[in-house]
């Protein structure tokens, strides 16, 4: 079977291509490698991915004409969209970046899948979406309508397009929404890079909101064990849905939408206890306010995924962190 991967040199598409391939999958990995963070990071990813069924084409997902190519050259049955242009922050230096991936490049993955008419397209979501929600844990069952991050809105704007698509091409789709995923070969940009860097460095750490924050760590085997899981749970119209209580997670259409996190917030401070430990050094610690586009806290329901898939994400944040440290001082040669 062929898959068709975006996003392939990324932290979670790498992740994911790599399981693939090791259970017998042909995979097509397409990733633009940005300088979002620094590629040479990607292209080590890339070199473990070296495979007799493995793919790969340097292309942007907003190059339609390219996509096209790929699309008619390999007729994937599943698509797996992971190509995002990532980071909350991020978003409020450079906006278009987000429009033109998330947004542009989503709408042409979708016209490739509906012409060539995939089985199924998975497509990675966000708990960024929750944006101004307060109700914990956040569950798919909940309106998701005050983004507080343009992120958070261009994906919004993702599992709206999919939804129109699976109704209008029956299209079947399926939203992922991620939560705070960490590991080895993790994104640069993300905390446990930024405090395990800075620490063995000797320098500040920036703990925001003066460290009153919570996240649902979700640790990188758990979030693609959900996805590959779901390959094949091909959504199906719900025969109970009601457009007057209209349930966000489901439709009259093919459409499901699922979150992935490990349903267990930790308290920022305890990470950071953590990766001390690991370390065996103290950090020094930057308090700061609560960054534009941040929330305070983030917890995943993940009912849903448990009772569809029978699987239920459990790696500790000591086990997590752990190996995230011992990949990261044996990737940079630090002993």
């Amino acid at each position: 079977m062929h898959v068709l991967v975006t996003g392939c040199a990324g932290f979670i598409g790498f992740h994911l291509s790599k399981r693939l391939l090791k259970e017998g999958y042909t995979v097509v990995g397409l990733d633009n490698m940005n300088h979002y963070y620094d590629a040479t990071l990607k292209f080590d990813r890339l070199i473990q991915l070296t495979h007799q069924n493995f793919y790969f084409h340097n292309v942007s997902l907003e190059d339609k004409d390219r996509l096209k190519e790929i699309f008619d050259k390999y007729r994937p049955e599943i698509v797996i969209n992971l190509a995002a242009q990532a980071g909350v922050r991020y978003s409020l230096e450079n906006p278009e970046a987000y429009i033109d991936s998330n947004v542009v490049g989503f709408l042409n993955v979708l016209e490739e899948c509906k012409r060539i008419k995939v089985r199924h397209l998975l497509y990675a979501s966000t708990s960024s979406v929750y944006g101004a929600n307060k109700k914990m844990p956040f569950s798919t069952h909940q309106s998701v309508d005050h983004p507080v991050s343009l992120y958070g809105a261009t994906k919004k704007a993702n599992e709206l397009l999919a939804h129109a698509y699976s109704h209008l091409y029956h299209l079947p789709t399926t939203g992922l929404r991620f939560f705070t995923v960490y590991g080895p070969w993790g994104r640069p940009d993300m905390a446990l890079f930024l405090f395990t860097k800075a620490i063995l460095e000797g320098k500040p750490i920036k703990v925001f909101n003066d460290g009153k924050m919570k996240r649902d760590f979700t640790y990188i085997d758990d979030i693609v064990e959900g996805i590959v899981r779901l390959i094949h749970l091909k959504p199906v119209p719900d025969s109970n849905w009601d457009g007057d209580n209209p349930n966000p997670s489901t439709s009259h259409a093919p459409y499901k939408l699922y979150n992935i996190g490990n349903h267990n917030p930790v308290d920022l401070m305890d990470f950071i206890e953590v990766i001390e430990e690991k370390l065996g050094m103290k950090a020094k610690k930057e308090f700061l306010p609560l960054q534009q586009g941040d929330v305070p806290e983030t917890f995943a329901d993940i009912q849903d995924l448990i009772d569809d898939t029978g699987f239920y994400p459990k790696t500790s944040i000591k086990e997590g962190v752990g190996k995230f440290i011992d990949w990261y001082k044996d990737y940079y040669n630090i002993k």
